[in-house]
């Protein structure tokens, strides 16, 4: 598996939602069976240049998304790949239920993209803003649950959902992101990926926080502190492996995640260290809070999602070696 890094972090110029949809328009010319539904958003999810481009194999299902997941299964069932889109506040929780019985129960072959994860969904709020979808869609029996969190790995995890069968959810950022990886890169389910190699601590991280993971890297180095770097792009199945690996050789991890620490990347690790190697373990992410309305910057500071915090949480976890 090829993993290339970009020099630089800077934000890129391509949004996020637009590689999802050059990605699936490039697999249906390859493909037939790729089909598209939403559930009313097909703007907000960019997937417009679609719907005009493959018109008969695009279902925009209006405000109902436990609907749209239950027309994605019979499509399903018929032999179609679909791509279902929704809020990830109404994928996760409005539609849980259809997910479950009509997608994964039944072992049907749908791709379930919430979008706006975490603070993400900034000005829309609270009621937008998905702090449990991982959770919710982890427990579900033989899901694939993903966070990519650039256009490179956009354009990956998506290739890679169409690729393998099975019900996948999937957290997309719809605005541009961070650049972490370079063209080329390869991703393999149940693999995390090494941004960067330490020997003080491990920072395993998932989404917006894998960009925040790299800064708050460079300011342990500068500290003296060695830092790994894991993204542990794909929560469900996790890398148990990568976990236990990082263990022996750092003996401490601090996980960060867009997301409640209930329930999320921070307490699946937790589970691999009581259960396999007990070790020192700190999270960042969202304490167990409902979001609330305000730009992504405001919103970091407010829920303590920054490099900053990673920072602190790796100092302190060192010293609990």
């Amino acid at each position: 598996m090829s993993v290339k890094i970009a020099k630089e972090h800077n934000t890129g110029e391509k949004e996020l939602r637009k590689e999802f949809c050059e990605t699936l328009l490039s697999m249906a010319e390859q493909d037939k069976r790729v089909v598209v539904l939403d559930a009313d958003l097909m703007n907000a999810a960019g997937t417009k240049p679609f719907r005009e481009a493959f018109p008969d194999r695009t279902f925009d299902c209006g405000v109902q998304e436990a609907d749209m997941i239950g027309v994605a299964a019979g499509l399903s069932s018929r032999g179609f790949i679909p791509f279902t889109h929704t809020f990830g506040p109404f994928a996760a929780r409005r539609a849980c239920d259809q997910i479950f019985m009509s997608c994964a129960y039944a072992k049907q072959n749908v791709k379930v993209v919430g979008s706006d994860p975490g603070i993400t969904a900034a000005l829309n709020g609270g009621t937008h803003m998905p702090f449990e979808d991982l959770g919710i869609m982890s427990t579900i029996p033989e899901m694939t649950v993903a966070e990519p969190c650039d256009a490179v790995a956009v354009r990956e995890v998506t290739k890679l959902a169409k690729e393998t069968y099975g019900t996948w959810y999937m957290r997309l950022t719809r605005k541009a992101a961070p650049v972490i990886y370079e063209d080329g890169t390869e991703f393999q389910v149940g693999k995390a990926n090494l941004l960067r190699d330490g020997k003080d601590v491990t920072i395993i991280a998932a989404g917006y926080l894998v960009a925040e993971a790299l800064k708050a890297a460079e300011i342990l180095a500068a500290e003296g502190i060695s830092s790994r770097v894991l993204d542990m792009w794909c929560v469900k199945p996790l890398d148990e492996e990568a976990v236990l690996q990082a263990v022996k050789d750092t003996k401490a991890i601090v996980t960060a995640e867009n997301h409640n620490v209930k329930n999320g990347l921070g307490c699946a690790v937790a589970s691999v260290l009581a259960l396999r190697n007990p070790a020192p373990l700190e999270m960042v992410g969202v304490q167990d809070e409902f979001g609330e309305v305000g730009p992504v910057s405001y919103l970091a500071e407010r829920f303590k999602l920054t490099a900053e915090e990673i920072v602190l949480k790796a100092r302190k976890v060192i010293g609990r070696k």
